[in-house]
């Protein structure tokens, strides 16, 4: 029976209902107990961050994250980026902080950018190949591809003699009082040394340096020289520091061959001087040079090209030629005679590159010009070549 006035209990309630308290499931956490509101689960235990209420990091962010910027996934390239679309192409560019006080490529940057795409596009393995495969007829920089698939820059002569003619060397003597020193890459860079015959060799290695804007500043060699099979040179002597804009109006002499001479010698002066090598001791004068190539001028003649070198030097030599690896008295060779073939055997003084050794005089002789200032520094008299020559660059294209 209940007792009067109670409801009546299905069971017995515990302790904390009958003094009036809720009930407590499970044993409660610290932070419940706190008053803080509970997290669902825990892994692990929760960094310091967490404990001062600040947001977790995930990972460390980059510099961009970091001020506001908005992250690229990828660099894109020139050819993937078109006017007025972000980097993928299909949709509008991202604006960052950084961005907001840039001003928009103008229309010369969309112009040197096409020229740039427009350079790259052609594959191609001369400038010849450039100017009849494509149709290209603008002098200037192009991307050439070696048959290994190596692409480099190189200047394209479009316009001389119906044109494709590419530069693939210049000699520079950057200092006519130092004697197979630093710099004279066509020669020696080792000074003048019996046991290097060949100095560096460059005429017949496969070593490329310089730049092509820098032809008339530097020595200069691209990988045309040994990959490009021609059957023509052409040679412009350019005065030094000349920008390329200016190379044809400041050339003291311009000239190419017609004969595909090179068709018989590989293909090219690599080849050539593979048959001729340019090292001490390796022939006697005259007896033992290389081809001489008549010539065809296009800016100068044979006697303004006489005139280039000494009184003493015009007495043995015949002008309107280009003649290669001579050797000279003392059976030193020289690599190239521009604009002339010699008849006698002081060919050091007229006649650039060379090997390692100069006996006479040694090593007054030794350089990528040899002799040049023999009777001074660009005086024109005795055996010196003029100052225009001593001053100018030789640089030589292929067709």
């Amino acid at each position: 029976m209940p007792l009067a006035g109670l409801r009546p209990q299905q069971q017995q309630q515990p302790i904390y209902h009958q003094a009036g308290l809720r009930p407590q499931r499970q044993q409660q956490p610290i932070h419940h107990q706190a008053g803080l509101r509970p997290q669902q689960e825990q892994q692990q235990q929760q960094p310091i961050h967490h404990q001062a209420g600040l947001r977790p990091q995930r990972q460390q962010q980059p510099i961009h994250h970091q001020a506001g910027l908005r992250p690229q996934r990828r660099s894109s390239s020139p050819s993937t980026i078109r006017p007025g679309l972000g980097p993928s192409g299909r949709g509008p560019p991202a604006t960052s902080a950084a961005e907001i006080h840039t001003p928009p490529l103008g229309l010369h940057d969309n112009l040197e950018a096409q020229k740039l795409l427009d350079k790259v596009r052609h594959v191609a393995r001369s400038c010849k190949e450039l100017k009849e495969k494509y149709n290209i007829h603008n002098d200037g920089l192009y991307y050439l591809t070696t048959t290994r698939g190596i692409l480099y820059e190189a200047f394209c002569d479009m316009s001389t003699a119906g044109g494709g003619w590419t530069l693939v060397l210049s000699v520079h003597e950057n200092n006519l009082y130092g004697k197979c020193t630093l710099g004279d890459r066509w020669s020696s860079q080792q000074g003048n040394n019996p046991n290097l015959p060949e100095g560096d060799g460059t005429w017949s290695n496969k070593v490329t340096f310089g730049s092509p804007e820098a032809a008339t500043s530097d020595d200069y060699k691209n990988s045309g020289y040994f990959d490009i099979t021609a059957k023509d040179v052409s040679v412009w002597h350019v005065r030094n520091n000349a920008e390329m804009k200016d190379w044809t109006s400041m050339s003291i002499l311009r000239y190419h061959t017609e004969t595909s001479f090179l068709t018989s010698h590989g293909g090219n002066l690599y080849q050539l001087f593979k048959q001729y090598p340019v090292r001490f001791n390796v022939g006697v004068c005259n007896t033992n040079k290389g081809p001489a190539v008549p010539i065809v001028y296009d800016f100068g003649n044979a006697v303004n090209t006489a005139n280039l070198y000494g009184p003493y030097s015009r007495n043995e030599f015949t002008p309107g030629f280009i003649t290669f690896r001579v050797i000279n008295n003392e059976k030193a060779p020289s690599a190239l005679c521009s604009g002339v073939s010699p008849t006698g055997c002081n060919t050091e003084h007229y006649c650039v590159g060379g090997g390692g050794n100069f006996p006479e005089g040694a090593p007054l002789q030794c350089g990528d010009f040899a002799a040049f200032g023999w009777s001074g520094y660009g005086t024109n008299q005795g055996w010196s070549a003029s100052l225009d020559m001593t001053e100018s660059a030789l640089l030589l294209f292929y067709r």
